[in-house]
């Protein structure tokens, strides 16, 4: 759905022409945290707090941290709800600052291993191509599987564990995780690429052990 607002051109007020601008799916939302209403905090929580956690857990990779993180995300945008000029969707902006703080997160923690480091080591025990997308009937296995892929993404940097979780994982377009992040989108392209270059490699190493 979108808007016409006529401006008129040249600084004139004679003829005017139409600028389309998209409306915010949240208008209702944004309208009532600027106003300040009583249940605009409450609404805020029902429609953003599960996916703003799911977010968080899935970066921080701690439940304590994904909580803090969410509860802090969710009041800065209360507070500094005056300072969103819709630029971007509601959404991305919020999720920008769900990302930043969980990421904060992580960078208090110690170093993970740095992804040069991490796909250097794969590739120097790959010893040819594997067939990564090998997927085992066995429920033990899958559950394995899982955790392997799990323990490959926690094993990300986390600038580069973000851009996956928000675009694998999320489903969120190359161009909503370069909003999101505050990322040019050759930037995104370019962590993605390599951040699926090493989950492969990894699940491609894990499935054939397994299979050995």
């Amino acid at each position: 759905m979108r808007t016409f607002v006529m401006e008129p051109l040249d600084g004139t007020l004679g003829t005017q022409a139409p600028v389309s601008r998209p409306v915010d799916r949240d208008h209702a939302l944004l309208e009532a945290l600027r106003k300040g209403e009583t249940t605009a905090a409450e609404h805020l929580v029902t429609t953003y707090g599960n996916r703003a956690y799911r977010l968080a857990i899935r970066i921080t990779g701690n439940r304590a941290d994904a909580e803090e993180v969410v509860q802090d995300a969710l009041w800065a945008v209360v507070r500094r709800i005056g300072t969103f000029r819709g630029e971007s969707a509601f959404g991305s902006w919020l999720y920008r600052i769900v990302a930043n703080g969980a990421c904060q997160k992580i960078r208090r923690r110690p170093t993970d291993i740095s992804l040069d480091e991490l796909t250097a080591a794969i590739d120097d025990d790959r010893g040819g191509e594997r067939d990564w997308s090998w997927h085992p009937e066995d429920p033990a296995l899958q559950s394995d599987l899982r955790k392997a892929l799990t323990a490959a993404i926690d094993a990300l940097p986390i600038d580069y564990r973000a851009v996956i979780v928000l675009r694998d994982v999320e489903g969120l377009s190359t161009r909503e995780v370069a909003d999101v992040l505050g990322l040019s989108i050759a930037n995104v392209k370019s962590r993605t690429h390599r951040a699926r270059l090493s989950l492969r490699n990894r699940l491609g190493r894990f499935m054939a052990d397994e299979a050995a």
